[in-house]
């Protein structure tokens, strides 16, 4: 199955092999691609993925941004840098989606505005990511006001237009890992009193309204899709308090917004949640009855076969197998064994080059 297609939306994928979106901070400052993520992003394709998701893309010239040298989608340099790439990942007739992402309370570096804003002025859990060029504790964020919030909404179908005209086959929102949409879904981060806030279904909200308005901004023909996680870049052993009664309103009310797919990612690995004795894309496919991508250790080739098999997900996404080797597919297709991940090949920052440097070096 991991080499059969499948439709994803209206995107014929030649496989189930998805690159992962992963941080890579190696976009020019001012935040346009440059030709390493260009070479970084064909290797992928000329590796035997069937599918690329980039890493998180910041939709505005405000308060998106989250990591210095974080490439954007928020003018025409990141337009025309981005077009560069999805043409180069389209010669090797492969698909590319863009994944849209708005920091929120998680900035380590925005080079346009001095503060953050999340759905309540809280200080984030954890510090900051070395590894994102960042140290020490988040900043307390300002409370988004109400209008703000449907500025807010509104640039991300404004980045997904921009992304259209780039090239890109379609939209993932990153709706996880702790970013905006994730603190309006979270309890603790989220203590607003309005339609926002409150109950599972308001702070739920958030993740509706940018799912209707990117889909009224891209049509029904471009692929959208929606990331979803309990874990953060800031707190890994997060959990919903509702446990599978909320990822059932949770995936439910998802699917109702209209996206083609749920991207369930996971820190701890594809495992079992709530004590359930299922994985969380399991649930999800049971509760949205759309199109699943699971996330979360499934480099291992025999696990990623046994989630397909079973019918817990759709597609198998990959980031750290995905990173210590970029033609993963071919070499399981070849009956040769992939490169292993190491943490060194992103350490101390996870940038494109110092990856290639170390595997030039221990390769």
């Amino acid at each position: 199955m991991l080499f059969s297609p499948k439709k994803l939306g209206n995107i014929d994928v030649k496989n189930r092999f998805i690159v992962a979106p992963m941080t890579r901070v190696s976009a020019n400052p001012e935040g346009t691609p440059n030709n390493e993520m260009l070479n970084y992003y064909v290797d992928y394709a000329l590796g035997g993925f069937g599918l690329i998701i980039t890493e998180g893309t910041y939709i505005d010239e405000l308060h998106s941004q989250g990591y210095e040298n974080q490439p954007g989608i928020a003018n025409q340099s990141h337009v025309e840098g981005w077009g560069k790439i999805v043409g180069a990942v389209h010669k090797q007739n492969v698909p590319i989606l863009q994944q849209l992402l708005h920091a929120g309370a998680l900035i380590q570096k925005n080079r346009y505005v001095s503060h953050a804003i999340s759905p309540s002025p809280i200080q984030p859990v954890g510090e900051m990511a070395p590894r994102y060029i960042g140290s020490g504790r988040f900043p307390i964020p300002r409370e988004i006001e109400k209008d703000e919030i449907k500025q807010v909404i509104g640039s991300y179908g404004d980045a997904a237009a921009r992304s259209m005209e780039a090239g890109f086959d379609g939209i993932e929102i990153h709706g996880a890992n702790g970013y905006l949409p994730d603190q309006f879904l979270t309890t603790y981060t989220n203590k607003r009193e309005d339609e926002f806030g409150g109950t599972l279904e308001n702070r739920l909200r958030f993740h509706c309204e940018v799912v209707k308005e990117v889909r009224k901004s891209i049509g029904t023909n471009a692929t959208l899709g929606i990331r979803i996680s309990q874990t953060k870049i800031n707190d890994f052993e997060h959990e919903w308090p509702g446990q599978v009664n909320d990822a059932k309103i949770i995936f439910s009310r998802i699917a109702e917004a209209g996206p083609d797919y749920i991207h369930i990612s996971t820190h701890k690995g594809l495992v079992d949640v709530f004590n359930s004795k299922r994985n969380l894309a399991s649930l999800a496919k049971e509760y949205s009855g759309i199109t699943v991508i699971g996330c979360g250790g499934l480099h291992d080739h025999i696990k990623a076969q046994g989630v397909l098999e079973d019918g817990d997900a759709d597609f198998i996404a990959i980031g750290k197998g995905a990173l210590a080797d970029s033609g993963l597919p071919n070499k399981i297709s070849a009956g040769t064994k992939p490169s292993e991940f190491n943490p060194e090949m992103i350490s101390p920052v996870a940038t494109i080059s110092n990856t290639r440097n170390w595997k030039s070096k221990n390769l």
